[in-house]
């Protein structure tokens, strides 16, 4: 009998045999797994930065991080044929070869959850790791500028949560916290000739005529002059010093990619992903606390393996020169590199028209990728069923995930939210209020 499927390619019957796997895969955890990630001790803060690879849209796990050749072209399509990492027993998607090389510096988690398939609600679950309600909290990024920031003695001159090149727009980042903690987003692109990071270099406007505008500025301002010692005009005064620093001082030199060498620009790929995590290393390097790549074009409903074939080996060769160039130079020990998006896409391929070989939106199982500032590398949390379609082992939810980033940075997860309105909040739901969790990620934090 032809089964009635939805619109992710699932029939009724698999979704209730979905249900009932993770049902036991979560009573499993409850009786071993779970118990023991939980007793282990609170690892010792490591990191001091965090690169976020945001996966706009939501990357397929199959054709990267979990991959299933023994499920059949249904799910697999062409990507069946998974290749060995340099860690033992671990494979990952046949696309990856330079990530397959770097796998001891990460740990794959395979156990994902959250069972949102709305673009909206799983971006907002995924970085603030709370559902929508009323409040808008903000995501990791505004948290970590929140207390690594200026509130937490960060003197850079660059703003301490950047986002390159463009904002994700499915929610307000600062939430609650506020403008201030808003990411600065750099605009333009960093594989052009000249990255017109915005507020810092104007496009057709050279520096000579942007420093006359400064002093025609300064020359027809008669009221600055008369009220000199104003305690708000210096405050307007200092303001305008920080801008010019970005624009002429050294800012202006970290946002320069032409003072890389030419083979470390290829290592990374000349586009716009390469280039954006050659940035992200920069960024850290000076110091910056949060970095996100926003990195669009994985919500792939239509001709899902023509983009793959475009879009991983981009993925690939950008995201595993990171990882290798951060090891290097004596930075992932303090970097943690966090990759993932909303959620994943549907395990079995939708080949039916409109879709012609697409993938639709996946949230009940779905993988991410942690490497450095704490992280144990070479490892791989949890497990999904043979089809990639539900959590077989250990559940791993986004406030699992994102309080693991916060102790790995020394930032209780269990703690308050200090905010300027007053609101009595902690950085994470508890128990009571979200419902159990699977656990922190004990078993691969460094004690």
């Amino acid at each position: 009998m032809v089964q009635e499927r939805n619109k992710h390619g699932i029939s009724r019957r698999e979704v209730i045999k979905l249900s009932l796997a993770q049902a036991a895969g979560l009573a499993l955890l409850r009786r071993t797994g779970g118990a023991a990630a939980a007793d282990a001790p609170k690892p010792t803060p490591h990191a001091k930065s965090v690169i976020q690879i945001w996966m706009w849209g939501g990357p397929a796990h199959l054709d990267t991080f979990d991959p299933k050749p023994d499920a059949g072209y249904d799910y697999c399509g062409p990507l069946d044929r998974p290749i060995t990492t340099n860690v033992a027993g671990v494979q990952i998607g046949q696309l990856l070869p330079l990530l397959a090389q770097q796998a001891d510096k990460y740990a794959i988690i395979r156990s994902m959850t959250h069972g949102v398939n709305a673009h909206e609600t799983a971006s907002y679950l995924m970085q603030t790791g709370r559902a929508p309600d009323r409040l808008v909290f903000p995501c990791v990024g505004a948290v970590v500028s929140r207390f690594k920031g200026y509130d937490g003695g960060y003197t850079g001159v660059v703003p301490p949560y950047i986002v390159l090149t463009e904002l994700q727009g499915r929610f307000s980042e600062a939430g609650f916290l506020g403008q201030r903690y808003k990411p600065f987003a750099t605009g333009g692109d960093p594989n052009a000739a000249r990255f017109a990071v915005e507020g810092i270099v104007a496009q057709g406007i050279t520096d000579e005529r942007q420093l006359r505008r400064r002093d025609l500025l300064h020359a027809l301002d008669s009221l600055g002059r008369v009220l000199a010692g104003n305690d708000q005009f210096a405050e307007f005064d200092r303001c305008e010093e920080n801008a010019y620093n970005l624009m002429f001082g050294e800012t202006r030199t970290l946002f320069d990619l032409s003072n890389e060498k030419d083979d470390v620009r290829e290592r990374y790929g000349r586009n716009t992903f390469g280039q954006s995590c050659l940035m992200a290393r920069r960024l850290v390097e000076a110091g910056v606390p949060y970095v996100t790549i926003n990195y669009r074009g994985w919500d792939t409903h239509k001709q899902h393996f023509q983009t793959m074939q475009r879009r991983l080996p981009e993925l690939d060769r950008g995201m595993a020169t990171l990882l290798a160039d951060l090891a290097d130079r004596g930075l992932l020990d303090s970097t943690i590199v966090w990759w993932g998006g909303e959620f994943g896409r549907t395990p079995r391929v939708q080949w039916e028209p409109p879709w012609n070989g697409g993938r639709g939106h996946y949230g009940n199982c779905f993988s991410c990728v942690v490497a450095g500032g704490g992280f144990r590398g070479g490892t791989v949390v949890g497990a999904s069923d043979k089809y990639g379609a539900a959590v077989a082992e250990r559940p791993v939810y986004p406030r699992d995930l994102i309080g693991s980033i916060y102790e790995l940075l020394g930032i209780d997860p269990e703690g308050p939210l200090p905010n300027d309105r007053g609101l009595e909040v902690r950085l994470l739901p508890t128990d009571a209020e979200a419902g159990a969790g699977g656990g922190r990620l004990r078993e691969i934090m460094s004690s």
